[in-house]
């Protein structure tokens, strides 16, 4: 999939495992709201961010990670999980069945502003449906006013919320979701 910038969008492969972990490193914090200590937001990166956990992702069949690449530099990053909602608030939430969860989506800052982060989502959105899913779905702090505005660019729409372990921490989450192209 060429993209419009001097980039690609392209499936992920193990050889990209080192390149995500370094890329959620500087996006995941991102996405925290003002309040996350830098100790949960390492432990949340420890635990689940990892080149480490980015190899078990990329070798999960359920697993789709898709990567913005600009031939230098991996700029971008979605992942997405084709298996039903464990946590049981989005279950009861979700009304577009089967639904592909957009567990992860984040552009580097260098590359807010740009157009990246929509088609990297439009990206996405095909893969969910090239997948088999109805609708998408996707949670997102409470506070994060600007991730919120951009999803509902994107055509997704509270459904419900859900809590999120950060650390220490217990985070809200509204849940979104949308129909899949």
């Amino acid at each position: 999939m060429e993209g419009t910038m001097s980039h690609t969008i392209r499936k992920a492969t193990p050889d990209d495992a080192g390149a995500l972990a370094a890329l959620a490193a500087v996006t995941f914090p991102l996405a925290c709201p003002p309040s996350s200590s830098p100790e949960d937001i390492s432990a949340h990166l420890a635990n689940t961010l990892t080149e480490r956990h980015f190899r078990g992702y990329l070798a999960d069949p359920d697993v789709t990670v898709l990567v913005l690449d600009s031939g230098h530099r991996l700029n971008g990053y979605s992942l997405l999980v084709n298996r039903p909602a464990a946590d049981p608030d989005v279950a009861s939430a979700l009304t577009l069945l089967p639904s592909v969860e957009v567990s992860k989506c984040y552009v580097h800052p260098e590359h807010h502003g740009l157009g990246a982060a929509a088609e990297l989502m439009h990206a996405s959105l095909q893969a969910a449906a090239d997948a088999g899913g109805a609708g998408a779905w996707l949670g997102v702090n409470s506070q994060n006013a600007r991730a919120i505005r951009f999803y509902e660019k994107s055509g997704f729409r509270k459904v419900g919320t859900k809590s999120f372990q950060l650390g220490r921490t217990v985070e809200h989450d509204f849940v979104l979701e949308r129909e899949v192209p």
